[in-house]
């Protein structure tokens, strides 16, 4: 049986009116400005045309690494999700591989991809374990996993903050705060994320705080 995994079962898939209202809410003016700049760093490191793989992109706002000139794939469980995604990538005139997909069992080559990103979805994944393995099969020597996500030692303060952050309506404003409360019972801490990649195939990562979220980054070495 796979180590370190939840005793939760996976979160309810995101599809129809729900994801489509997610959509909505992550798509304000801040948090676009914030994906642009987080793309933009992400792919700093990387050369032109590199394989980028998104798991679990949501909405696909990240369809600005493609932008950028990198050769983006994106996976995701959710059928509504995927569709909106495909839809921002042509508005945004980009050329991004959108693929149904589970996290746990990745449909792709080995050593596929010089990046994998995974942005606010890990704690939803009812295998995490099995997710971090597949993402350093799929990952070049050398190549790195990023997945940005709740931090579960935050406070109400804290989600308080982020949410005024994202200049969103009041109600919006409230119904954001709720399920954001929900999930960070879900979310991993410092230490959670450190124990499950000692036991993944990665043995190490860095995990680094930023506002409400937890930046781990996991290198897979260039010998494995």
């Amino acid at each position: 049986m796979e180590n370190a995994q939840r005793k939760q079962t996976q979160a309810p898939q995101m599809e129809g009116a729900m994801a489509r209202w997610y959509a909505r809410q992550r798509g304000s003016a801040p948090q676009l400005a914030a994906f642009r700049q987080y793309a933009a760093r992400l792919a700093g490191d990387l050369p032109p045309g590199a394989a980028v793989l998104e798991v679990a992109p949501g909405p696909g706002y990240l369809v600005e690494m493609a932008r950028l000139g990198l050769t983006v794939t994106g996976l995701d469980i959710s059928h509504t999700l995927l569709e909106i995604a495909a839809e921002n990538a042509r508005r945004a005139g980009v050329r991004v591989d959108f693929q149904q997909g589970d996290a746990a069992d990745l449909p792709f080559d080995g050593e596929s991809f010089d990046l994998v990103v995974c942005q606010a979805a890990f704690k939803n994944f009812g295998r995490p374990g099995s997710a971090l393995n597949q993402m350093h099969r799929v990952l070049r020597g050398g190549g790195t996993a990023v997945i940005h996500d709740m931090n579960k030692d935050i406070s109400r303060a804290d989600i308080d903050r982020e949410v005024k952050g994202m200049e969103l309506s009041p109600l919006n404003a409230f119904m954001t705060k709720l399920p954001l409360m929900w999930l960070r019972r879900r979310a991993y801490s410092r230490a959670q994320f450190e124990h499950l990649a000692a036991e993944s195939a990665f043995r190490t990562c860095d995990v680094r705080a930023d506002g409400i979220t937890l930046e781990v980054r996991l290198a897979k070495r260039g010998a494995d």
